[in-house]
């Protein structure tokens, strides 16, 4: 309890983790200091801090669960069935149209798998919250995470014949970007232009009209396919949008630079088996080479200089 309370920054975020009140948590901290003789943590009504003793203690924490993960892990594969808890993390679209599909085949599979799937835009600690894998677009920042990639990850600017009617088909970057556009705005990120390489080979940006922001991507490709804006969405949000007619690839022979890759994410190298073969599945199922997106974009491979 201590450990996630520190971990996760809150009393009541580490009871949210664990489905519990807060003052269970309050309460079990009070009762280690109790039995331990020694305060752990300073407290006010807003906020906490570690004792001396403290910090001490979440050090052994930290080394004791590490030791425990490990030692599980070593007992679970000599199970000759994949069995237990698999808890993954994923945000919402990659979850949805990516990963639901091979859960299902996988539990057909492994019936004494069971999945927890938390679907979180935001960048969670997975080590901290106790997850299997996360699916992340974008390479982690924390440098103790192992992170595989999965697949590459490339752009596409889609409007609406709609929106071609009106405003016309544009022929070069600068026509495009004195034209309305969609695009994706959170706390941690704010698209603003379009990255390209120019006709000398050099990586280039050009700022765009953007009169409507959100932070999720298929809202975005909705506002699309409404006429009233463009859109540069990474392919992997693209459904049957392209091939049904109802968004048409505008400039096709510029070249875009990639957008950031799609990873899984995981703590540890010796993944339980049940872990391992999840990835390996998920991974099958997306495409080695051509990830399985890309079949939605007629002819993708040669559009933006695949």
């Amino acid at each position: 309890m201590l450990l996630d309370v520190v971990e996760l920054g809150s009393f009541s975020r580490a009871a949210e983790s664990r489905n519990i009140d807060r003052s269970v948590i309050s309460k079990q901290i009070s009762r280690l200091e109790d039995d331990l003789g020694v305060r752990l943590l300073n407290r006010t009504t807003r906020s906490f801090s570690l004792t001396a003793a403290g910090a001490e203690m979440i050090k052994k924490s930290r080394e004791l669960r590490e030791l425990l993960g490990h030692t599980i892990r070593l007992a679970e594969n000599y199970h000759q069935e994949p069995r237990g808890v698999l808890k993954i993390t994923s945000s919402t679209i990659i979850a949805k149209r990516y990963l639901q599909p091979v859960i299902n085949n996988f539990q057909k599979r492994f019936p004494q798998v069971e999945v927890e799937l938390r679907l979180d835009d935001r960048v969670i600690d997975i080590v901290a919250e106790g997850f299997d894998l996360a699916f992340r677009v974008g390479e982690p920042k924390d440098s103790t995470l192992i992170a595989r990639k999965l697949a590459r990850n490339r752009l596409v600017i889609l409007a609406s014949p709609e929106f071609i009617e009106i405003y016309g088909t544009p022929t070069t970057i600068h026509e495009l970007a004195r034209l309305p556009a969609a695009t994706y705005t959170s706390n941690s990120l704010r698209v603003t232009s379009i990255n390209y390489i120019d006709k000398n080979g050099e990586r280039s940006e050009k700022t765009i009209k953007s009169v409507f922001r959100a932070n999720d991507g298929e809202v975005l490709l909705a506002k699309a396919l409404s006429g009233t804006t463009f859109v540069v969405l990474p392919a992997f949000i693209i459904g049957n949008e392209v091939i049904d007619g109802d968004l048409i690839p505008l400039l096709t022979d510029i070249q875009l630079s990639d957008y950031s890759a799609m990873y899984a994410i995981y703590p540890h190298r010796d993944l339980p088996v049940r872990t391992r073969l999840f990835f390996d599945a998920v991974r099958e199922y997306i495409g080695k080479d051509t990830p399985i997106w890309e079949s939605n974009i007629p002819d993708f491979e040669n559009l933006y200089r695949g």
